[in-house]
């Protein structure tokens, strides 16, 4: 089944600045194979249900061996039966309907 996600990891008990975090999430999602967009509080996922999964989990475990003692992670998931629909797509419509379609 395939799952759009949008993932945010935020290490806890490292500081303020977590951005070498994200980035070792980022290689993690990038390396298994995975269609992503990094905005400015996660990133958005999409692939196949059982990769993306077990790509957060890498994420997890990639970022305690860093030597964060905690991670308190959110995900909002999304899937359809109907059709497959990509990340792009779903903003190609939004977009549309800004610009006066239907």
């Amino acid at each position: 089944m395939k799952v759009i996600l949008d993932l945010c990891v935020v290490p806890l008990g490292v500081g303020l600045s977590v951005s070498k975090y994200v980035a070792a999430c980022e290689r993690v999602l990038k390396e298994a194979g995975l269609n992503t967009h990094l905005h400015a509080y996660g990133t958005n996922v999409e692939g196949e249900w059982d990769a993306v999964f077990a790509a957060v989990k890498r994420c997890h475990e990639v970022v305690h061996a860093m030597g964060v003692p905690r991670i308190s992670t959110t995900i909002r998931v999304g899937t359809r039966t109907d059709r497959d629909q990509t990340m792009a797509e779903k903003v190609e419509s939004v977009a549309n309907k800004l610009a006066g379609g239907s």
